[in-house]
């Protein structure tokens, strides 16, 4: 493999900071993972359960910045980050909490509220509740990634509800405040494999193009699995992180555009309201872990027909902006899919961001929009079935347009282009809309499979349209 092209400023001790402790990275193999790492090297305390970031044990707080642009501890799951990716990072785990025999508050609530019985999961509850006691985020949701199966939660609750705010003079308050948050270009080698983190989008494609076999990493929270749990090895890993093309947010009048590399826990603290059906599915994408590192161009690169954004970026018109060898391009959601697990992306293109359009149709006074997911599971499950609606409507409550979307039906995210077309012109009304879900419940072929079967996704794909119908109606959202 020749060198890839890399920018001037390249890092060439690459390091990190564990609790408190900085750690060149050298000798190691690019696929380790930070979890492989911390176990290898003694610090037992972080667990590993799933490998593959359901079960939250082996949670760490890795320092980065919070949709504030400012610097946040951020809880995720160590297991699926490799850990050369980590290079400039500063990352606190169970194991640097206390001070001698003096606890941190989130340890001392846990043991003073019987937070903890068996302990293999408590390491990494106290390091999800570590992150949202410094981001006074302290609520249930701050451990929605983390499973229990014998203390049970609600002496987990009452030690959330007991803490207060960490003190002026707490270390890690300081640490926090003073961290650096820029991410220097990395060329990292080992045993044949190479790990680059370019800056500029063109030294991505220019990756891209000279090395086709090579596979872009961003947050890692798919790509990780197969790292972690399946043991896939690579060539050369391309990643995202510092990229500052792909983190731009803007907003105009006409559309709103988001970065491909925008993680989601961002786009939940910075987008909040503007497209209610985007507000809803976050709410259930998988877990705070997740989130935070999880990013909107990976969810769609990875082409699953069950992923849980495609279905509401179908159903607001958004649009695919591809930059590749030969400049950019604007490819609509719609036809971004051609068949199972593909993309409509030629050779050395990347998604640089996605464009949501604003403002109604023509003829249209008001929208409803909302997003479903049905899993086994409420936030930290994949789906059998999640799907997305927009209804435009005229002042006459009929409809004007229609965007009906699905995953889980069919071997692509789809939009049920004929229920749509018998939708327009016709009053928004139960007459209407149960003749509409009936046909939605022949539209699709859905497979039968260990999540549900065929005959159930089919029921869902007709009788979430139903509720959907009851839970706006008479509901205005703003478009």
């Amino acid at each position: 493999m020749s060198k890839p092209v890399m920018s001037k400023a390249v890092m060439s001790e690459p390091a990190l900071t564990i609790d408190g402790k900085r750690e060149a990275i050298q000798g190691v193999p690019i696929h380790r993972t930070l979890l492989q790492h911390l176990r290898l090297t003694g610090r037992v305390g972080t667990k590993e359960g799933c490998a593959e970031g359901d079960c939250g044990a082996c949670t760490v707080a890795m320092i980065a910045a919070g949709s504030d642009s400012r610097p946040r501890y951020q809880a995720v799951n160590s297991c699926l980050i490799p850990l050369v990716a980590l290079a400039d990072r500063q990352v606190v785990t169970a194991s640097g909490l206390s001070r001698g025999d003096d606890l941190h508050p989130v340890q001392a609530a846990m043991v003073r509220l019987g937070g903890s019985q068996c302990g293999y999961c408590t390491p990494g509850f106290v390091m999800s509740l570590f992150a949202a006691y410094y981001n006074r985020e302290l609520d249930d949701h701050a451990v929605e990634g983390n499973l229990c199966r014998c203390t049970g939660y609600l002496p987990i609750r009452r030690a959330i509800a007991s803490l207060g705010e960490p003190a002026a003079d707490d270390p890690f308050r300081q640490v926090l405040e003073q961290a650096p948050l820029g991410r220097s270009a990395l060329h990292y080698r080992w045993n044949g494999s190479v790990f680059s983190r370019p800056t500029s989008l063109a030294e991505v494609i220019a990756l891209l193009t000279e090395h086709p076999d090579a596979r872009l990493i961003a947050g890692g929270t798919d790509l990780g699995v197969e790292i972690s749990k399946f043991h896939r090895r690579f060539p050369l890993l391309v990643s995202l992180e510092a990229v500052p093309e792909l983190g731009v947010v803007e907003d105009t009048p006409d559309y709103l555009e988001i970065g491909a590399g925008v993680p989601l826990s961002h786009i939940e603290g910075r987008l909040a309201g503007t497209f209610p059906a985007l507000d809803e599915m976050l709410r259930w994408f998988a877990a705070r872990q997740i989130r935070n590192r999880a990013t909107l161009g990976g969810n769609l690169g990875t082409a699953s027909p069950i992923g849980d954004l495609p279905p509401v970026l179908l159903s607001l018109d958004a649009r695919v902006m591809a930059t590749g060898p030969t400049g950019e391009r604007s490819l609509p959601m719609a036809t971004f899919f051609p068949d199972y697990r593909q993309t409509a992306l030629t050779a050395g293109e990347i998604i640089r961001a996605i464009r949501i359009p604003k403002g109604l149709p023509k003829g249209a006074t008001n929208r409803l929009a909302q997003a479903y997911k049905v899993g086994k599971r409420g936030t930290d499950d994949i789906s059998i079935v999640a799907a997305a609606f927009t209804i435009d409507l005229d002042v006459e409550a009929r409809v004007v347009q229609a965007r009906l979307s699905y995953g889980g039906v069919a071997p692509t995210p789809v939009r049920a282009s004929d229920v749509e077309e018998l939708l327009v012109g016709r009053p928004w009304n139960s007459v209407t809309v149960r003749e509409a879900a009936a046909a939605l419940r022949e539209a699709f072929t859905p497979i039968s499979d260990h999540r549900g079967s065929a005959a159930y996704r089919r029921a869902l794909a007709g009788n979430l349209f139903i509720k959907f119908h009851h839970q706006m109606s008479g509901k205005r959202v703003a478009s």
